[in-house]
């Protein structure tokens, strides 16, 4: 059974983000990391090789960024994935979903299309959600999405969506694409020796050539979406502190807070 993992090199949420001078988000000098939602997805793909233990069952990490991202792949090794694949192309700068969808795909046809195709729910710098749909639709399998549940037998995948006020179960046939939620399961650190045991895993860098990708498909310029402008946030100023120095304080905090329209 063949599994490949789709992780994404975010910019690091408590650190310092900014765009580049054409609006796009800076991947390269700032702080990065495995994007955690995707942390979830490499967990359920461990746990259902662990699950088939008498089995052979390779999880493939697969990433799309410069040369950083391959941290994000790193990080799936140490956890436990078995292998990993880098896209590396600089053509890849500044590419929407469809363009990101399209690497994606020619990359698993280039490792060879799996039993299962394991994504996040979403990134966590774009929250777009729709990849895993789009990869679906480019290399023609069913999706099953947002699990919270999991449960697999012999070629069959069932799993357990939530909804507010109702689940669903849904049911499907490998081979397949399947997007898990941060409810589906708690991920797992990697341990020392995981950390030790990943330096020796294979990993390996693709260019769009290798798989068969123009470089005018890709990148800004063919983006259907593209920033027109931002505005740097505000800088934080001092909070106001209402004292009860005589007993008006609750009224003046009532005041306050409908005067900002809170309450």
């Amino acid at each position: 059974m063949n599994i490949v993992v789709c992780v994404k090199y975010v910019p690091d949420s408590t650190a310092d983000r900014h765009f580049e001078e054409d609006y796009t988000v800076d991947r390269v000098g700032v702080d990065g990391l495995l994007s955690e939602l995707d942390e979830y997805a490499v967990e359920q793909a461990l746990q259902l090789k662990e699950k088939r233990a008498d089995e052979e069952v390779t999880v493939t990490a697969l990433c799309v960024g410069p040369e950083k991202a391959v941290d994000a792949a790193r990080k799936a090794l140490q956890m436990g994935a078995d292998k990993a694949v880098h896209v590396l192309d600089d053509a890849i700068a500044g590419s929407d979903y469809a363009a990101t969808s399209l690497v994606l795909a020619k990359a698993i046809e280039k490792i060879g299309v799996p039993d299962l195709v394991i994504c996040g729910m979403a990134s966590t710098d774009a929250s777009g959600s729709v990849i895993p749909a789009m990869l679906a639709e480019r290399l023609g399998l069913p999706q099953v999405t947002l699990a919270s549940m999991i449960e697999s037998q012999g070629d069959q995948v069932r799993i357990k969506r939530d909804n507010e006020g109702s689940t669903e179960v849904i049911g499907a046939t490998m081979p397949l694409v399947l997007s898990v939620t941060d409810q589906s399961g708690e991920a797992r650190y990697p341990s020392f020796k995981g950390i030790m045991a990943a330096k020796k895993k294979p990993m390996e860098v693709l260019s769009l050539a290798d798989i068969g990708v123009e470089a005018d498909q890709v990148g800004l310029s063919v983006a259907w979406t593209q920033v027109a402008d931002t505005t740097a946030r505000p800088p934080r100023t001092a909070g106001e502190i209402v004292k009860d120095e005589d007993g008006s304080g609750a009224a003046a905090l009532t005041e306050f807070l409908a005067s900002k329209k809170f309450i």
